[in-house]
């Protein structure tokens, strides 16, 4: 059974990618994932606040007396107990390659080219063989159009990729009005490939203490759902690799999204709640699966599902929301059900 698939231009020995996590926070956790079977590390992603973080406290203490700046210091997060600081995640890449036989993938998340192109270039230099940009912005103020958002996320993808030769991901929220036309256009800026779908985390509201609270929920395979139709519809027709990132946690949602034309499928919230044993159990259970129906390669069914080719194309669109509405069926047994509970 050959397993194999290519992504970023990288060979990888199976399809499943722990993506970025607080898993690859050590080499010890590295190394776990690599026995476990992944085929590749997302590492975990150094933030533009940690680089501004840093540059201001060089600053602070390059200036310390010469006029009152040390309160801007405690307008971030404490970082240095969030996240490793950069160097220390540059390090962390150096060891992981000197101590792993997988490709290391880099991972930075921001909203502007400055920190990210020097960084970009010293991940590199770390020994990376790839790099996933996380682009996060909120684009909460009424005078910001649409146009100009998707103008920032070209701009830092042209502005990373002529300042670096490692392949370059995207991993791309799903809050675009064409996301067609912008996985093209992010293809023609130079995106090597696209990571569907960026999850970004919705505040929760306190009405104790009246503040906004940051609440972590993890995926489940119902979100899947939504980056396995945009695959599939994308597949054959933006020339990139594909990376499915949200709602995998079955070897039948690694299946489904090799189907659709993803190049690797990637794990993070299945890993964190039932541990790193589960890469090499999903890779038996699909292995065990495609001996079943007697696929002999990943290669052989990726894509065979996209919208290109499967018979009934219009179910990926518009046609299948009809369907689905008029397939609904209320559950006879749901009242009884409710009855005898009480």
């Amino acid at each position: 059974m050959n397993l194999s698939t290519t992504y970023l231009g990288l060979t990888l020995k199976n399809p499943i990618v722990p993506s970025a996590s607080p898993l690859s926070h050590t080499l010890d956790g590295i190394r776990q994932m690599e026995d476990a079977g992944a085929s590749a590390v997302v590492m975990y992603s150094l933030f533009e606040e940690q680089i501004e973080h840093e540059s201001l406290k060089l600053n602070y203490h390059l200036t310390y007396g010469a006029d009152a700046f040390a309160e801007s210091l405690s307008y971030f997060p404490d970082l240095g107990h969030y996240n490793i600081g950069p160097e220390e995640y540059l390090d962390l890449i150096r060891r992981a390659k000197a101590a792993t036989s997988i490709p290391i993938i880099g991972s930075l998340n921001g909203i502007s080219n400055g920190g990210w192109i020097d960084y970009a270039r010293k991940i590199q230099e770390a020994g990376a063989d790839a790099l996933e940009l996380n682009i996060y912005t909120i684009p909460a103020s009424p005078q910001l159009t649409g146009m100009e958002v998707e103008e920032d996320y070209l701009e830092t993808v042209r502005a990373v990729k002529s300042n670096v030769t490692i392949p370059v991901a995207v991993k791309l929220g799903p809050s675009f009005s064409s996301i067609p036309n912008m996985a093209a256009r992010l293809a023609e800026a130079g995106a090597n490939a696209l990571a569907l779908f960026n999850r970004f985390y919705q505040p929760d509201l306190d009405i104790e203490t009246l503040e906004v609270a940051p609440r972590l929920h993890l995926s489940s395979s119902l979100d899947l759902r939504l980056p396995l139709r945009w695959v599939a519809i994308l597949y054959g027709r933006v020339a990139v690799d594909f990376a499915i990132t949200s709602g995998v946690h079955t070897h039948e949602d690694a299946l489904k999204g090799l189907m659709a034309g993803a190049n690797v499928t990637m794990m993070a919230s299945e890993l964190l709640h039932n541990g790193v044993g589960r890469i090499g159990e999903v890779l038996a259970d699909m292995t065990r699966w495609m001996e079943e129906h007697e696929y002999e390669s990943v290669a052989q069914m990726r894509g065979s599902m996209s919208q290109k080719n499967v018979a009934d194309p219009a179910a990926f669109e518009r046609a299948n929301y009809m369907k689905m509405l008029q397939s609904w069926r209320p559950d006879p047994t749901a009242t009884h059900r409710t009855l005898s509970a009480k």
